[in-house]
């Protein structure tokens, strides 16, 4: 598959504004004791949270946040683990389980701004892109394709470049594409904004904003 990439945008943040809704915050207001939340004006709830979250202590107020949004998926030995790691390790970028990391930083950068930079700061990349199919029927575009056409404007030694080597070049099943990518939004026919960690890929580490990519797909042997 030859494909025509554009770099449109790459931004650098701290925060993702859509993560958390008016609902999450009132709910987690309650349940760190702020009275009458749903009273609230709804551009009032962000500050009033980031306050209610001050007045735990922060191994208090990750537990609780861990509990809200991953409480389903860890049990409660492991929501107190994490609660104490949080403070000290980027557990959006090392935690073992890819699939928890776009939580676990929305979580993190939560507590980061209640506690004033208590908790350690990570940061994630939307990146803008324009594909183009240059050749044959238009195939959708799926996670793998995306990856291993991003991975050919980035750096060498970018991250997903060394660890996946063997994967984007077509050598081996690229099973673990969406480990890399936290989120996909369709913009257009044939723009898409990508949401991952700068862990994977920096701004920085761009070396082209409009170039040429060849996916290479592992064939299965017979």
């Amino acid at each position: 598959m030859k494909l025509k990439v554009k770099v449109l945008e790459v931004k650098k943040v701290n925060e993702l504004d859509t993560y958390w809704s008016a609902d999450d915050r009132i709910q987690l207001l309650e349940k760190f004791n702020f009275p009458d939340a749903d009273k609230s004006k709804p551009e009032e709830l962000k500050s009033l949270l980031l306050m209610a979250i001050s007045d735990f202590e922060p191994n208090e107020a990750a537990e609780i946040l861990l509990s809200y949004k991953l409480g389903d998926q860890l049990n409660e030995g492991q929501i107190q683990s994490l609660s104490h790691e949080m403070s000290k390790d980027k557990v959006a970028e090392e935690y073992p389980e890819p699939a928890l990391h776009f939580d676990l930083f929305n979580i993190n950068q939560l507590l980061f701004k209640g506690y004033n930079g208590t908790f350690p700061n990570t940061e994630a990349s939307i990146i803008t892109l324009e594909i183009d199919q240059m050749e044959g029927k238009k195939a959708e575009i799926t996670s793998e394709i995306l990856i291993k056409a991003l991975s050919d404007g980035l750096k060498d030694n970018n991250l997903i470049k060394r660890l996946f080597d063997e994967q984007l070049n077509g050598n081996e099943p690229f099973t673990d594409a969406e480990k890399t990518i936290w989120k996909i939004n369709l913009l257009e026919d044939n723009q898409y904004q990508l949401i991952t960690s700068t862990y994977w890929v920096d701004q920085e580490e761009f070396i082209a904003s409009e170039y040429n990519s060849e996916i290479k797909f592992h064939q299965e042997e017979d």
